[in-house]
This record gives C-alpha cells, sequence and structure tokens, in this order.
C-alpha cells in the first residue's frame, strides 16, 4: 500500500470533480497505513446495455489509480437496482429490465472491465445478493431513515413534481437502495458521475443511521463524446465502444478536436499528468504536431482494448490513407439535424452538403457505389445514423465531415 499520503491525494484527484470531503479522505489514507487496512472503494454500475463505451471507463479508469496505491476496489454490479432503473437525470419512469436482460448485460460487463481493471485486486459484487434476502419489515425501516422532503430536494425528482409528472414510490426508493449498498459492502469511498451526487450522498446518511463511518464521495466528470458538447451517449451517436473495430475506434479518437484531446489524456490516459503537460508544451512550442500527440492517444486507448498488434495495424491503415491522399486533413464538416432520429436520408445530406446538385443525382450515385461512409460503400438511400466525424466520401475527391 502506498504510504505516501501526498502522492497518493494526487493520483486520486486527477481528474476529480468534488470529494467530500478532503479532510476525511486524508484521515481515512492515513488510518489505511496505520491500520495496514486496504480502503474499500466502491463503484456501482446498473447493467442497462450490453456494451460499454469510453464514458462509463472514466470511473473505472479511477477504480484502477486506487488499486495501484493498494487499495480494494468492489466493482459492484446493480443486478437488483437494474430492475428498477435509476430515475437520475430522467423526465419519465424509466421501464424496468427484464431478470434476463440484466443477468445477460452483467455477464458482458464483467468480460469487459479486466481490460482496465486488476482482476486480482478486484470484487465483483452483485447487490442482489442482500437486496434480494431483505424481508419486507427491513425495507420499510430502511424507507423511514429518508424523508419525501429531502428526496424531492433532487433536481430530477423536483422538476417532475413542479411539472405535475408522475413519480412512482419504487424510484424514491432506488438511492436508498444504492446507499443501503454502501453499508453492506462497507464502503469507505464511493466513486460516481457527477450526475450521482444526490445518491452518493444518500449513501453517506444510510451509513450513518446504521452505524457506520460515512464514506467519502468522488465525483467524477461525464465525458464528453466525439463532439465535444454532449455527454458521450450511444443515442447521440458520440461515442466510441470499447468493444467496436480497432480501425473504427482509432478513426473517430482521431476525430476529436485538439482541446478535447488532452480532456481525454487526463481522464482516459495512463500517462501521467507531468507527461501530459509536456505534450501540450510541446504542441505550445511547435516542436509537437497535434495530429501526432493524438495518434499517442488513439494508439494507447486502442492497444488498452484490443492489443498492440491491433492498435499498430489500425494506426498504420489510418497513416496510409492520409499519406495516400484519400482523405485532406481540412474537409468541410455538416452538422445532423440533432432531431434526425436513428436513420438518415443520405440523398438529402448529400444535397444539403453541396455534393451533388440535386437527390436524384445522389440516388443515382448511391446506386452506382459511388458513396461511402468511413470507408465502406454505401447501397442503402436510409441509413444508421453515423457516429461523430464520420467521413462521407462521393466520387474520388469529394469529402464531408459529419458532425
Amino acid at each position: 500500500m502506498e504510504r505516501d499520503i501526498e502522492k497518493s491525494l494526487e493520483l486520486i484527484n486527477r481528474g476529480a470533480v468534488e470529494v467530500i470531503s478532503p479532510d476525511e479522505l486524508k484521515k481515512k489514507l492515513e488510518k489505511a497505513v496505520s491500520d495496514n487496512r486496504p480502503l474499500r472503494v466502491k463503484a456501482g454500475f446498473d447493467p442497462t446495455a450490453p456494451d460499454l463505451h469510453l464514458g462509463h471507463t472514466v470511473l473505472i479508469q479511477k477504480m484502477r489509480h486506487f488499486q495501484e496505491l493498494g487499495h480494494q476496489v468492489i466493482f459492484l454490479i446493480g443486478d437488483f437496482t437494474g430492475l428498477i432503473g435509476d430515475p437520475t437525470g430522467k423526465s419519465e419512469t424509466r421501464p424496468p429490465l427484464t431478470p434476463e436482460q440484466v443477468q445477460e448485460n452483467a455477464a458482458t460487463y464483467k468480460e469487459q472491465i479486466f481490460k482496465i481493471l486488476d482482476p486480482e485486486k478486484t470484487e465483483i459484487a452483485f447487490n442482489s445478493k442482500w437486496m434480494q434476502k431483505m424481508a419486507s419489515i427491513d425495507m420499510i425501516r430502511l424507507c423511514a431513515k429518508y424523508t419525501v422532503a429531502r428526496m424531492l430536494e433532487r433536481e430530477d425528482f423536483k422538476q417532475r413534481f413542479q411539472q405535475q409528472r408522475p413519480i412512482a414510490i419504487h424510484e424514491f426508493i432506488y438511492p436508498l437502495i444504492q446507499g443501503y449498498d454502501s453499508v453492506a459492502l462497507k464502503a469507505d469511498v464511493e466513486l460516481g458521475g457527477t450526475d450521482q451526487k444526490f445518491n452518493l450522498l444518500v449513501g453517506r446518511h444510510i451509513q450513518k443511521e446504521y452505524g457506520q463511518e460515512p464514506q467519502v464521495v468522488l465525483t467524477m466528470p461525464l465525458l464528453e463524446g466525439l463532439d465535444g458538447v454532449n455527454k458521450m451517449s450511444k443515442s447521440l451517436g458520440n461515442y466510441v465502444g470499447i468493444t467496436e473495430e480497432p480501425a473504427s475506434m482509432f478513426g473517430k479518437l482521431m476525430s476529436i478536436s485538439d482541446e478535447l484531446m488532452f480532456r481525454y489524456y487526463e481522464l482516459l490516459s495512463t500517462r501521467s499528468l507531468d507527461e501530459i503537460s509536456q505534450l501540450k508544451q510541446g504542441i505550445e512550442q511547435g516542436k509537437l504536431h497535434p495530429k501526432d500527440v493524438k495518434i499517442q492517444l488513439a494508439f494507447e486507448l486502442v492497444a488498452r482494448y484490443h492489443g498492440e498488434d491491433a492498435a499498430q495495424k489500425a494506426k498504420s491503415q489510418f497513416v496510409a490513407q492520409f499519406s495516400r491522399g484519400e482523405v485532406p486533413e481540412d474537409i468541410p464538416e455538416y452538422r445532423l439535424p440533432s432531431d434526425s432520429g436513428d436513420k438518415i436520408y443520405l440523398p438529402k445530406v448529400l444535397k444539403e452538403a453541396g455534393l451533388v446538385h440535386s437527390t436524384s443525382e445522389a440516388r443515382r450515385l448511391i446506386k452506382q457505389g459511388a458513396v461511402s461512409l468511413q470507408g465502406e460503400k454505401v447501397r442503402q438511400e436510409e441509413v444508421d445514423r453515423p457516429s461523430h466525424g464520420t467521413v462521407l466520401k462521393v466520387g474520388k475527391r469529394r469529402f464531408l465531415k459529419l458532425l
């Protein structure tokens, strides 16, 4: 276990938005060293989707930091709470998942997280283990430890209440169960995104109600997606999935802005802050080209999830594509309407972007196989909404970056 408290704090605070409270964290670290007892660090994930993207890995990377310092991390899979659905940030009640969906997604999570975490130092827990054993009287006692007035202080609940939108009783129970998870696991620290702050603080309250020392809360930022504006999300198409093809992952990462690149370095890379600072200085002094620094980031992340050989191949393909002049470095951009849904009509996009004179010309080019998305020929006029940064090519020399 790392005995240098200041060194520990530097790594723990890297990229963090808020620690509640810094003094408590320092005292817990000091006590862990004096008692030679690693801290128990918890982060919960509801298995609501089968695949993780880089936005999810911000928390997992922070868990890795605690492992490097010698502490015990607990990857909590909310197979019980997943049946409720986290109401955080939702304007209406979420439809519950089936037990089969939860179990299938949970199995996928277990496969994916060890791309980052050390299996030997990771405890995987399922909150159904204690929640399914909880008697009705115990659930009533848990609910008695928090008030409706305090629940309505939470922004999303408050808005729905003021707008007279339904709030189901079981949604109030969700943060209480998340808090009780911390009791069951005897958590010293709980990690979560900034949108989870209310739930994490409920955990502190519930632990005190059950006679435990309250956990330290550490919140991490919600990673911006490829557009640099919105939270990374599959529904917005601005995500990088950790299981997607190496070439696709590499290309997507190369599409981010120079400013966003360093945000990704801080939150996702294993490089030290000093190394990242040197890269920044190298660009500012003209010693390094931003594209070369971005290639290093893309290589590191692709290698993490697919291995170095796959990363090298993806890098070679990307570099060769640009060196042959297949894709100019400076190409026009076209922002897809945010309300266009899951599908886009390519002839309309091509005409509005000025790449063709008419939709009939666009349809003809598609039929001839002269239109491609990210190097793949398109044969349909209507296609799935491409992810942010996808390159659209018409003929040999007309390019468009879709945002």
